[in-house]
């Protein structure tokens, strides 16, 4: 009776320690499934919203902007802008007249960033495709029409005009060159211009920018052959660091060459700091939940300690044991890459296919999520490596103490 109490007692109190390592194992599967899965959706999410802010403004902004580098104007006629056709991956070139203005409209006075453009500009920032209402047009027969910034043109109370309906201009006032304060001498001209259309872009355009044609700002401006800028459009595929490069060798030091990249830096930057943090604090975040892995190994050693002793007895080495434990503890962490990769991908192409979470800030907008296959290779390696080390060190340090113990013992 003795005997089989005590082999009833060592056969449950086994099974209640394999049933407490199934458990420890089975958190430590979720911990890395949780943190793999997280690393793939938070970082598909800043993808996304890294090409919904380079959208927004890599749109309106051209490719490569020419500036002078020692005024705020150039002659146009200092450039030979066949020279700039002539660089491979050019596609488009616009003259541009930039000036702060203020808008009137009834009893609304708002101040604005006028940009003047040749008509090529519309496409070039494929305005067509972000407008709100209205037609992406400069003149109609002969007549300039201004195309506004959402936000904006809702500052001045003003609307765009459908067909059917008289149209509603707003008044501009633009300071001359030469504007100077005497009695009887207008430092403004002021001029009435028809409402094209609303565009959509990124906050700043949206409230303070209005596009014109070339034509009508020079007038308004009296600039004569002068310019702010040329705007560069290039070809889909068309590498902008190269492109710019060589046209910086032909134009020299008397003007500055910038990419839409350089001109937004910041923003660009502040994207990629944002996305790189998230990762640290993911890796950590898994970090701490491969401590349940190593509770995982350290309890199956000791459970398994009395086979360890049969085994090194059989002539196994300490390689041998060293193996058995380490590879255990890479199944686990196989196991919950795996599920992982698996349940965060899922989530990743629900969203994209399916859009079920919108943007906040954007009702109707679903939030961007874009997948790439280096992401998804970092991410493996990130993880497999953590797991790597989280389970070589313990089964390291518990064979050397096992070995220890042993020769203490004897």
């Amino acid at each position: 009776m003795n005997v089989s109490r005590f082999i009833a007692r060592r056969y449950f109190k086994a099974k209640k320690s394999r049933n407490v390592i199934n458990l420890i194992t089975n958190i430590s599967v979720v911990g890395i499934t949780i943190s793999t899965a997280a690393l793939v959706i938070l970082l598909s999410a800043f993808n996304g919203i890294e090409d919904l802010v380079i959208r927004l403004y890599s749109d309106f902004d051209p490719s490569i902007t020419i500036r002078s580098s020692k005024a705020k104007t150039f002659n146009q006629h200092f450039i030979d802008t066949s020279q700039i056709y002539e660089v491979e991956g050019v596609e488009h070139v616009s003259r541009a007249l930039e000036e702060v203005v203020i808008l009137k409209h009834e009893n609304k006075w708002v101040h604005a960033k006028m940009i003047g453009v040749d008509p090529v500009f519309v496409e070039m920032a494929d305005i067509e495709g972000h407008l709100v209402d209205g037609n992406s047009y400069l003149y109609v027969n002969k007549t300039p029409h201004a195309i506004f910034g959402a936000y904006l043109l809702g500052k001045l109370d003003a609307y765009v005009p459908t067909s059917g309906v008289r149209t509603e201009k707003i008044t501009f006032n633009v300071p001359l060159r030469e504007g100077k304060l005497r009695p009887g001498k207008k430092p403004l001209n002021v001029r009435q211009i028809q409402v094209s259309s609303r565009m959509n872009y990124n906050r700043e355009v949206n409230s303070e920018y209005v596009v014109v044609g070339y034509d009508i700002a020079k007038e308004l401006l009296e600039y004569n052959d002068d310019i702010s800028a040329y705007y560069v459009g290039i070809e889909d595929g068309a590498n902008e660091k190269s492109v710019k490069k060589k046209i910086e060798q032909f134009l020299g030091e008397d003007f500055t060459v910038k990419t839409s990249f350089e001109k937004n830096e910041l923003i660009f930057k502040t994207s990629q700091s944002e996305r790189m943090i998230v990762y640290l604090i993911l890796v950590f975040i898994f970090i701490l939940s491969s401590f349940n892995l190593i509770a995982s190994i350290a309890m199956l050693f000791v459970e398994k300690k009395n086979d360890i002793g049969t085994l090194f007895s059989l002539g196994a080495d300490r390689n041998t044991i060293f193996k058995i434990f380490f590879f255990e503890g890479l199944m686990i962490v196989s196991r919950g890459i795996l599920i992982g990769l698996t349940l965060g991908y899922m989530v990743c192409f629900v969203q994209i296919y399916f859009e079920l979470v919108g943007m906040p800030s954007a009702p109707g907008e679903p939030f961007p999520m874009k997948t790439t296959w280096s992401d998804a290779f970092f991410i493996t390696f990130s993880v497999a490596v953590l797991g790597f080390i989280v389970s070589y060190l313990p089964t390291k340090v518990l064979i050397s103490r096992h070995n220890r113990l042993s020769k203490e013992g004897k």
